[in-house]
């Protein structure tokens, strides 16, 4: 899989910059944290370096430690980070598929931007995942139903989304298949009849059906041939020039994360630890540990 031009890079990087910078987010987190176990009276504070990540005594570990970020309206921010970082915890907590044990989220088109989204009810938060938010994961059997066809899994997310004219439905099925490039004629097909790449784009698909402005992509080339990945990869490229839908991809694929992301942000062990456009990040780093992640691509 060939890399961009320097030009596209440019190009990328001058779009990042020419974001007003009062311009407002679309997305706001602010001191998330998600800890697996129940903790102990002698875990250390989120916010004190110490090695590692889990507590000695009772075993807890912290996933996600006080994160910030922001994202922009038609912004790609790239995620990266070895395995175990919290890159898919991050995300999947943003999603509501896990609970964050605390932190502060709001987004720009929900309740004006100022109510705190995981603090909202379980109720409210089905809501904002069927109406503002699509999800793409690593493995398809997360995001689609294999035994329903590939329409049949659009138009779940539009069911959901209120919308029930059956007829309106299949013509958006066939209209965001079609632009994945999925045979229209297999768009009866259920999902397990398909190869992985085309699995990831019915999930795709899947995804934008609500047009929603918030897109979260958690590994979704890995494992994929290179032929395949770069597909998926201007898919999903064409689909932010024409959509300006803003998107945080996970990735611990460097070339994954040139490609697609303005900026990118290095998580190590549930921390951010440098954060920037990506061509400063991948081209001077200045953490020791990013240097590391990028020399290993070299």
């Amino acid at each position: 899989m060939s890399l961009p031009s320097r030009l596209d890079s440019q190009q990328r990087q001058g779009a990042a910059q020419d974001a007003a910078p009062d311009e407002r987010p679309i997305l706001q987190v602010r001191n998330l944290n998600k800890r697996f176990g129940d903790g102990c009276a002698h875990c250390l504070p989120a916010h004190v370096e110490h090695p590692g990540n889990r507590c000695p005594r009772c075993g807890s570990v912290q996933a996600c430690i006080d994160l910030n970020f922001d994202l922009y309206p038609g912004e790609i921010l790239g995620v990266v980070g070895e395995s175990g970082s919290g890159k898919s915890t991050m995300v999947r907590s943003l999603y509501f598929d896990e609970d964050a044990t605390s932190g502060e989220m709001f987004i720009s088109s929900c309740k004006n931007g100022e109510s705190n989204l995981l603090a909202e009810s379980a109720q409210q938060k089905r809501y904002i995942r069927n109406h503002v938010m699509g999800m793409v994961y690593q493995n398809p059997y997360l995001g689609l139903r294999m035994s329903y066809s590939s329409s049949g899994n659009i138009a779940e997310k539009l069911f959901a989304a209120d919308h029930f004219h059956v007829g309106r439905i299949r013509e958006r099925a066939a209209e965001l298949l079609g632009r994945v490039e999925i045979p229209l004629g297999r768009m009866d097909e259920p999902p397990k009849r398909f190869s992985g790449g085309m699995q990831q784009r019915v999930q795709i698909s899947k995804a934008l059906a609500n047009n929603p402005p918030l897109l979260l992509l958690d590994e979704v080339t890995t494992g994929l041939d290179l032929s395949v990945q770069a597909r998926v990869l201007d898919l999903i490229r064409s689909l932010r020039r024409e959509l300006k839908v803003a998107m945080v991809v996970v990735s611990h694929d460097l070339g994954v994360i040139r490609m697609l992301a303005d900026r990118t942000m290095v998580l190590r062990q549930g921390r951010i630890i440098e954060m920037g456009l990506t061509d400063q990040i991948l081209e001077d780093p200045q953490h020791a540990y990013t240097q590391l992640l990028v020399h290993s691509l070299l």
